[in-house]
């Protein structure tokens, strides 16, 4: 597995982390293409902090304060991958329900509906979009200590957003001193929550393939002020071979909730979801509903569930053996009305022997809605011609 790492010694901020993802190779242009079509072409420089280079971003945004619509909208906007684009949203929608749990209705999002604070979730969900790791894993968060001011007064450090996503998100946290001030933001909280799926490195075996660092504005002598970020190879099979299980059986949810609630769990890692019809107490309909997650995960997904659904019960299952084929993603050309066209088809592996081949969904319906061929069709299509390369690969 390829996995990205986070080591947030010294808390995370937006500009941060777009920064850290960059300094590990994020494609680049990319970033700035998606950030410029929101706000502006953000600058970036090579500095010094402490004795660590590392990039530093500014956004060079003017200091408006937006709606959770007119954010969602200007995200929609952006020259971005649809899959940043919605991880961007994600983000927003985490910062928007702690906003709504401190506030209760608010008219605005304040300093996280900023510019410039829209630039760095659309840059850095399209940095972390272009990496495009087999999981995240986030360390420890240094939170800082002291007090900060805001658009609501005086807050000890850490924000009550911050503190509210990260609830939310189960990420371990440390606090800092007084001297430290504040070291994560709520928009570096609401990335580091939406990016990590896996609950931590404990004792995987790893090499260390690309290491970047993001600074942030202030330069302490005694202290680097970075985001370290790495990506790393984890060779040890047990990290992959364990899930959790989550059940609960609910009787009083409409399907519409359940179908947000399955969106909801696969965004915070799931694994896969599942509902059954059932009948529960009294003989009234139900449905049961399965959650696979990776494990050690358990707990944090445990609690979206309860929130999402209002069950007062969920059953866990830690650590069920999980029979896990080895996959790779390969790319495939395949002729389609007189062109070609790469679709991504993933690989099952038994014995270094490929057993299974299935097209990404993602490439097949994009070409489907440009074609107007089935979406069935276009993956028979890329499936044969990839058993066709595996067989002949000369």
């Amino acid at each position: 597995m390829r996995l990205l790492v986070f080591d947030p010694f010294r808390g995370a901020s937006g500009d941060m982390v777009t920064a850290a993802l960059l300094h590990l190779g994020a494609d680049r242009e990319a970033v700035v293409s998606a950030m410029a079509s929101v706000v502006g072409e953000p600058e970036i420089t090579l500095v010094d902090r402490s004795g660590i280079r590392g990039l530093s971003l500014k956004t060079r945004a003017r200091p408006v304060r937006r709606t959770f619509d007119e954010v969602i909208s200007r995200v929609n906007s952006a020259r971005a991958p649809e899959q940043a684009i919605a991880m961007a949203i994600r983000v927003f929608m985490r910062i928007d329900r702690a906003e709504r749990e401190i506030h209760g209705e608010s008219a605005h999002f304040h300093e996280v509906g900023a510019d410039d604070a829209v630039a760095d979730i659309v840059g850095a969900c399209t940095a972390f979009d272009s990496l495009d790791p087999d999981g995240c894993v986030v360390l420890p968060v240094s939170l800082g200590g002291g007090s900060i001011s805001g658009t609501h007064g005086t807050y000890p450090v850490p924000a009550p957003a911050t503190l509210a996503i990260l609830r939310e998100s189960g990420l371990s946290v440390s606090l800092g001193t007084v001297s430290d001030g504040e070291l994560c933001t709520p928009t570096g909280a609401a990335l580091l929550s939406e990016f990590s799926t896996l609950p931590g490195l404990r004792d995987l075996r790893y090499s260390v393939l690309a290491v970047g660092y993001g600074a942030g504005s202030r330069n302490p002598e005694d202290i680097p002020n970075v985001l370290r970020a790495m990506v790393i190879d984890s060779s040890d099979p047990g990290e992959t071979d364990a899930v959790d299980i989550l059940e609960t059986n609910v009787d009083d949810v409409s399907a519409e909730v359940i179908a947000y609630t399955f969106s909801r769990l696969v965004g915070e890692g799931a694994y896969d979801v599942s509902a059954f019809p059932c009948t529960m107490k009294k003989g009234r309909p139900g449905h049961l509903i399965r959650v696979v997650v990776p494990a050690g995960a358990g707990e944090r997904l445990a609690s979206v569930m309860a929130r999402e659904l209002g069950t007062l019960g969920i059953r866990c299952i830690p650590a069920v053996h999980r029979f896990a084929a080895e996959r790779s993603v390969r790319e495939v050309p395949v002729i389609i009305q007189g062109r070609e066209r790469m679709v991504h088809v993933k690989c099952a592996l038994l014995g270094g022997q490929i057993f299974s081949l299935k097209a990404e969904y993602d490439d097949t319906s994009a070409i489907a809605k440009e074609t107007g061929i089935p979406v069935r069709t276009i993956a028979r299509m890329a499936e044969s011609r990839a058993w066709e390369l595996v067989r002949n690969p000369d």
